[in-house]
């Protein structure tokens, strides 16, 4: 009763701190920067086969063209294997990165931290423009890779500014900054890829020299708009004690059950289950996302072109569902929809599955994006709730770095499963394998 008469007098905010937004805004250049490297890769590989000089492309070719014959992937789609290795490099990066920069700005603030980070991204495209190696060029999506902790700074952010009653809305909006990022970027991307067909053989410094444009810009703006949402009185005493979060690189099984985390014994069961449910649904997800691509050109015989408006209306519906309806879910809503999104995407790898003509393999897909708009921004805003306020970026670090992790492994796997037992078997395998995140978490959690 007295919590109650407490909650009255002291009414919590229902608006949304304007720092969200600047965290959408900033968070939305990154990603349309990020997204724009996505339908030009293929283009900027073949490039360093004919004509990087260091050797490092033949290397590593050799290598991707031994993991195809293994598995027995079509000569075809080695530029996807690539491209794979590539994106499991770069998710790996994530999953060291984003702890340690959430657990630093437990020490020195977000703002700093999230300069650090950006300031590296910024490095990472002007390296790119100017890469006439392939080795540059990897070491540039190395620097982007472990500077890009500035995602999870982002959810930590929002934890900072929100309550139980604008926390969903603020975590929405980074899914509404993704959906758009992932439905632009590539566009824009794209349309690089046709304008420099006929241009010079280094036609890509452009679109990475704009890419460093929207970089810079973002920086700029975060570090004027940005104004700092840890106070001093609440941030950790040392970066040492902070950093204990990151001892979980070395141990996987510290980082699964957030041992750098003090909650009391309850909390710490349900934060656990969290983490554990987020990370196999990201395995399986990311895995089958990835093939999408394969099944699509193998099964449907789609094209480039057909498959970047396939992921478009993806982002749509997606960006939508999220504007629409996900933003505006009330704290107890919360959980059910994170579980509807989660029994969703077993009937949608179901139908993608089994699709042997274009309505079935949309109905799939329909559901994929729907699945996708509620299960990531639910899980997060349940996850955001729990530590102290000097806790909160480790927190989402190890979060963050949970799903980094899965999407680094879960590719590899699924393209193994993908050409060993074909793409029935691995959307059916895949399926079947979700109903344990979405029975966990109705259950136990």
């Amino acid at each position: 009763m007295a919590n109650n008469q407490l909650h009255k007098k002291y009414p919590e905010k229902d608006e949304v701190d304007k720092r969200v937004y600047i965290v959408f805004a900033s968070l939305l250049l990154d990603l349309l920067a990020f997204t724009m490297i996505l339908p030009i890769l293929p283009s900027i590989l073949e490039h360093y086969r004919n004509n990087d000089t260091d050797g490092l492309y033949s290397w590593l070719s050799g290598h991707i063209k031994n993991f195809q014959k293994i598995v027995g992937a079509p000569e075809e789609y080695n530029s996807v294997l690539f491209g794979g290795f590539l994106g499991s490099m770069f998710s790996f990066l994530q999953f060291i990165a984003s702890p340690i920069f959430g657990s630093i700005s437990d020490v020195l603030g977000r703002k700093y931290v999230m300069l650090f980070c950006l300031v590296g991204i910024s490095v990472s495209y002007i390296l790119w423009a100017f890469s006439s190696s392939l080795a540059c060029f990897i070491l540039a999506r190395f620097i982007g890779g472990i500077s890009k902790g500035n995602v999870s700074l982002c959810f930590t952010i929002i934890s900072d500014v929100s309550n139980t009653k604008t926390r969903g809305r603020g975590m929405a909006l980074v899914g509404i900054a993704f959906s758009l990022g992932f439905i632009v970027g590539p566009l824009i991307g794209a349309g690089f890829a046709v304008w420099g067909k006929n241009k010079a053989n280094d036609w890509f410094i452009y679109p990475a020299l704009f890419a460093f444009l929207l970089s810079i810009s973002d920086l700029m703006f975060f570090a004027y708009a940005f104004r700092e949402t840890l106070p001093k009185e609440k941030r950790a005493a040392n970066i040492w004690t902070s950093l204990q979060g990151a001892r979980g690189l070395v141990d996987l099984r510290q980082l699964f059950q957030f041992k750098a985390i003090n909650l009391k014994p309850f909390e710490h069961r349900q934060l656990q289950q969290l983490g554990i449910i987020y990370f196999v649904y990201m395995f399986i997800y990311s895995g089958l996302e990835f093939t999408l691509t394969f099944l699509t050109h193998h099964v449907f015989h789609y094209t480039s072109m057909q498959q970047g408006w396939m992921f478009f209306a993806i982002g749509l519906i997606m960006a939508i569902l999220q504007g629409g309806y996900v933003r505006r879910l009330p704290p107890n809503k919360v959980k059910p929809t994170a579980i509807l999104g989660l029994s969703l995407i077993i009937p949608s790898f179901v139908f993608v599955a089994i699709a042997r003509n274009i309505w079935v393999l949309c109905i799939g897909l329909f559901l994929f994006a729907v699945s996708t708009a509620m299960c990531v921004t639910c899980m997060t805003t349940m996850v955001a709730v729990y530590g102290s306020p000097k806790e909160k970026g480790t927190v989402m670090g190890i979060f963050r770095s949970l799903g980094a992790l899965a999407r680094a492994v879960g590719p590899i796997v699924a393209c193994i499963a993908f050409w060993s037992l074909g793409s029935t078997f691995t959307y059916l395998i895949g399926a079947t394998a979700l109903i344990w995140p979405a029975y966990t978490l109705k259950t136990k959690v």
